[in-house]
């Protein structure tokens, strides 16, 4: 980690939300290191090399995949968070992070490394004992062996502990009888290696690592899918596998331990992986907005494709300033906990579990984006993009699968107000107090004053702290009226999660742009903070209209006319000329034939 990084203070998980942070404490990607460009460099040349020649195939015959699995190895791709005495490169997440989104360029086979770097690997990395970790990771690292994850049942998607698949100890004690069904797995058809989730004794919640070789394991026929076709996905069937007991994963009973905090991490690389993804298919839009005439002008000239051009890079560019932050977080945890002499299961695990709301919030974001970036992508193609000779078509289908697996959209909304609740009973987070001053406030004079006018961004934090008291006095409102049953509520809950998500991604970006202005001075950063702007102004709307639902769904009469005028005065905001700033955006594009907003 650089020493840059080292200087931060970093937030506690879900504390975003009751403390303000500064511009020096924020880590962006333009901090990047001569290494990891290099990194960054050697995975695009193996993207374009590799993958790009041959999707076609690939999409016809995801067993391919092997030998991209094994060239991934060769270059040393597949171990780069894998620590060094355990025969990988011993990367941090943000090395780890910047190599990802490249390789979220490559459509299904990013699915297929991605399944065996992060939930097919991570699992024996995090909870494995030193044997296991000496006998599994050396080769997981160089692709000799292939790794699959089976958590995903018939009749248990979301419901992961309602799986049925079961193992029984045998009577001398050497080994685990394992019978049962796993469906949709990742890698399935040449996986080596599978970290599967059973029930001991019919409750215990167990995992274990399973040997393709063991005798009872096999694969059904490859899946029909609408997208990422390059990823092999199989159902594996266990009839009366004898495991060894040293197979065991972690704890006896805890494997839902293991489950939910690979899906923590594996939330945060999803947002982190389909931002390139988003980038790579804006590239490609802008390029053939500036090739494609219609009345005899570049299409890339019309308002209407600009203003598109313009609002997929500034929500790509706001949801990299998210991923990047809570990236740095993570990394900061996990250094801090291993230098407080934490075993390598609690410093890597650590990380995750101390930002789970953000991870949840943004593989929400992270994947709403992407597919808004692809639509829009496949939109500005016309009657090409529709074509299966042109990328857009693949991308569209390829971009659908991101939210629902690593959980639903859904599952993480409601997962991210759950975590926050649970946070601020536990007394992690005091909610209470900022949720009582609201009320107060709600009964005195708004304040009318105006932000420094030295502060360029003095309206913008004015608003974010508004925006933060919009969600406290929806989501406390509705945890003081509903109590218990708020659970049963979802939609509820999921506009509240939409509200924090704006929340979360304003302030990220905001402290980004301001970042920049203080690195680079404010002529050249200009663009930045018109970009803040516009997505400002937008999120507050959002806000609003989230917010209105929200309340509209618990309260009524008086109660719910103070509340609505309280919300009106939490979401108002200076009015922008955003179609200026989209056109900006994207004339700066389209002067460079992409996106050019750090890449």
């Amino acid at each position: 980690m650089s020493t840059a990084t080292e200087t931060k203070t970093a937030l506690r998980g879900g504390e975003f939300l009751i403390k303000d942070s500064t511009w020096e404490d924020i880590y962006i990607p333009e901090e990047i290191t001569e290494e990891q460009k290099m990194m960054r460099d050697m995975t695009k040349d193996f993207i374009r090399t590799e993958i790009d020649p041959n999707l076609d195939k690939l999409d016809h015959d995801p067993m391919l995949g092997i030998d991209i699995l094994n060239k991934a190895g060769e270059l040393g791709l597949l171990g780069l968070h894998i620590p060094q005495e355990f025969g990988g490169e011993g990367k941090d997440l943000t090395t780890f992070s910047f190599v990802t989104e490249v390789l979220g360029w490559g459509h299904g086979v990013s699915v297929a490394i991605g399944a065996h770097t992060g939930i097919g690997t991570c699992p024996i990395i995090y909870y494995g004992t030193d044997e296991q970790r000496k006998k599994y990771l050396p080769k997981l690292a160089t692709g000799e062996l292939k790794a699959a994850y089976c958590l995903t049942e018939p009749w248990s998607g979301s419901d992961a502990l309602g799986a049925k698949t079961k193992a029984e100890l045998s009577a001398d004690g050497t080994h685990y009888v394992l019978n049962g069904q796993k469906m949709w797995i990742t890698n399935a058809g040449f996986a080596d290696v599978f970290v599967v989730f059973a029930k001991i004794d019919g409750d215990k919640f167990t995992g274990f690592i399973v040997e393709k070789g063991f005798e009872g394991v096999s694969t059904g026929a490859e899946e029909k899918k609408m997208g990422i076709k390059s990823s092999s996905t199989r159902q594996v069937f266990f009839n009366n596998v004898k495991v060894p007991v040293e197979n065991l994963l972690g704890e006896i009973g805890k494997g839902h331990k293991i489950a939910f905090q690979i899906l923590n991490i594996g939330r945060y690389k999803l947002c982190n992986g389909v931002l390139g993804g988003a980038k790579r298919a804006l590239n490609q839009a802008v390029k053939y907005a500036n090739e494609r005439q219609q009345f005899k002008t570049p299409i890339a000239q019309f308002g209407a494709i600009k203003h598109k051009l313009g609002e997929m890079a500034i929500r790509t560019w706001t949801a990299e300033s998210a991923s990047y932050r809570v990236c740095d977080w993570i990394n900061q945890e996990e250094h801090k906990l291993k230098a407080a002499g934490k075993t390598m299961t609690e410093y890597l695990t650590g990380g995750a579990e101390e930002y789970q709301i953000e991870c949840a919030l943004l593989k929400v974001l992270g994947s709403e984006v992407l597919d808004f970036v692809v639509d829009e992508a496949l939109q500005i193609h016309g009657g090409y993009g529709f074509s299966e000779e042109y990328p857009m078509a693949r991308a569209y289908r390829d971009s659908r699968i991101n939210r629902i697996f690593e959980g639903t959209n859904e599952i993480n909304r409601m997962l991210s107000i759950d975590a926050l609740l649970k946070f601020a009973m536990k007394g992690k987070i005091d909610l209470m107090t900022p949720g009582m001053n609201i009320q107060k406030e709600l009964m005195s004079v708004p304040d009318f004053s105006s932000p420094d006018a030295d502060d360029i961004f003095g309206a913008e934090r004015k608003v974010l702290k508004n925006a933060k008291k919009a969600f406290l006095l929806v989501a406390g409102g509705a945890v003081q009226k509903l109590m218990m049953q708020l659970e049963k509520e979802q939609e509820i809950l999921m506009h509240a999660a939409d509200v924090l998500i704006d929340i979360f991604a304003m302030e990220s970006a905001l402290l980004r742009a301001e970042k920049l202005v203080n690195l680079h001075g404010l002529e050249a950063s200009q663009i930045y903070v018109d970009m803040v702007k516009c997505f400002f102004f937008d999120a507050l709307d959002r806000i609003n209209t989230n917010g209105k639902q929200g309340l509209a769904a618990f309260a009524s009469g008086d109660e719910l006319r103070l509340m609505m005028m309280g919300l009106k005065r939490f979401t108002k905001y200076e009015m922008i000329n955003t179609r200026d700033i989209r056109r900006a955006v994207a004339d700066k594009m389209i002067a460079e034939n992409g996106y050019c907003f750090w890449d």
